[in-house]
């Protein structure tokens, strides 16, 4: 028996991922930004504009699938570049540890998150990011909020998917919301 290196990359052509997102889950991440100050306090969040398919305008976090042989601090790395450019200079550790685990849906009501597309299962973190943010790809504009805007019933109804709940999880886990 030979083994075989994978030397293609871990993209799906569309169809393909199409089928195995009828089959089984899908991996990815995502990421709450944040600021924080000197102390290590959280002071802002960060969350993207963006203009789904139906036109309907939405706050999201940095989220994204990873890639077959790929590391997750690695996916995390490549889905804050992609959406929030190469000189956010976010801070990974060397072994990222999640907040929490996000199990998505197809169908509503399973769990508070919701992707009709796919039974997916998210690694949640906190990054905290130091450089200059300009959202690229999908992502119309970058708004900061204060924790406590963040976790505002306004915000919160602008989050499709249960992303606002993550976000209040995520703003709990850093003690800035109870």
């Amino acid at each position: 028996m030979t083994e075989q290196t994978e030397t293609a990359p871990g993209w799906l052509a569309p169809e393909e991922l199409e089928s195995v997102r009828g089959r089984m889950p899908i991996l990815y991440v995502d990421a709450v930004p944040v600021r924080v100050d000197d102390t290590g306090v959280v002071t802002h969040v960060g969350l993207l504009l963006r203009i789904s398919a139906d036109g309907t305008v939405s706050r999201a976090l940095v989220s994204g699938r990873v890639l077959h042989h790929e590391r997750v601090r690695d996916a995390l790395l490549r889905h804050l570049e992609k959406d929030l450019g190469p000189v956010a200079l976010p801070r990974i550790p060397s072994s990222p540890q999640p907040f929490t685990i996000a199990e998505y849906f197809p169908t509503p009501g399973v769990t508070p998150y919701h992707d009709p597309r796919q039974h997916a299962v998210s690694l949640a973190y906190i990054v905290p990011v130091a450089g200059d943010c300009r959202p690229r790809q999908d992502a119309l504009d970058l708004v900061w909020f204060t924790p406590e805007e963040a976790g505002s019933p306004m915000v919160q109804q602008e989050m499709p998917g249960g992303q606002g709940v993550l976000l209040k999880q995520a703003l709990a886990h850093v003690g800035r919301i109870s």
